[in-house]
């Protein structure tokens, strides 16, 4: 008679390989990854969070170009937000500081400890980061109207696409951008189980869904609004009070309010 319990071992080694991490397990993860986020220096998030919003900012550029050489179809949009995925691939597995990544990461330990302490590093790492995020993203805007860094062609491709974009109300960005903080929450939450391959995979996915979606993302929406800005065509206030702010409002209320608590809800008896 053959001996099973070798092919036994194995399968049952296999199975234990791709049996599903516990939430609680990948809230852990997170967790630890907020308390350190929340411990690191000023100086650490500030240049961070400065590169970050250069680096979202090549999302608006890539859309752009393929704007530029599409014609104006509905199906258009398909493609050309292939580009916008391009930014978040550098920022997210370059490990930058992205405001919406933060709308659930050092919100866990928030939840798990809501002492004075914690809510002020909360606050301290939202403000840094936010502020960072958003000269990065001014930073982007005048070198590509000053600097001339892409042909004449291919920036009307980014004009258009930043023109779409301020055509919403602040109403509008507040709703779109609920959705677009969920997701990126979500994305955020599931990555610690993916392998690399796999994690470039999600990212683009989820990525794509809020371009070809129109939802209003604050990083990356901001570096449209600056362009019209230092083009003179849309005034700070306007783009402060109609569009950064709603936008910035939808994405906390999605990532914060409805994701990490609804996360945090699922864990906590289990932590």
């Amino acid at each position: 008679m053959p001996d099973h319990t070798d092919f036994d071992s194995d399968e049952n080694e296999q199975a234990d390989e791709y049996e599903s991490v516990p939430s609680s397990v990948i809230f852990e993860a997170i967790r630890r990854e907020g308390e350190h986020e929340l411990s690191r220096s000023t100086s650490a998030l500030w240049w961070s969070g400065v590169a970050a919003g250069l680096a979202i900012s090549t999302s608006v550029l890539c859309k752009g170009f393929l704007a530029s050489i599409l014609p104006d179809a509905d199906w258009a949009a398909g493609i050309s937000n292939l580009g916008y995925t391009v930014g978040f691939l550098i920022v997210i597995l370059g490990r930058m500081q992205l405001f919406t990544e933060n709308t659930i990461t050092p919100i866990l330990p928030l939840f798990l400890k809501p002492t004075r302490s914690t809510f002020y590093q909360t606050a301290r790492l939202w403000g840094i980061v936010f502020a960072a995020n958003l000269v990065g993203c001014m930073a982007a805007a005048l070198v590509l109207v000053y600097g001339h860094i892409v042909p004449e062609a291919r920036f009307e491709g980014i004009h258009a696409i930043s023109h779409h974009y301020a055509e919403a109300t602040g109403l509008e960005h507040f709703a779109w951008g609920i959705p677009a903080g969920f997701l990126i929450a979500a994305l955020v939450w599931i990555l610690p189980r993916m392998e690399s391959a796999g994690e470039v995979l999600m990212i683009v996915i989820v990525t794509y869904m809020i371009g070809v979606g129109g939802m209003s993302h604050v990083v990356a929406g901001s570096t449209e609004l600056f362009i019209l800005v230092v083009k003179g065509e849309l005034g700070i206030a306007a783009v402060v009070f109609e569009g950064i702010l709603p936008a910035l409002a939808g994405n906390v209320l999605g990532g914060t309010g409805i994701f990490a608590a609804l996360t945090y809800a699922q864990v906590r008896e289990e932590i």
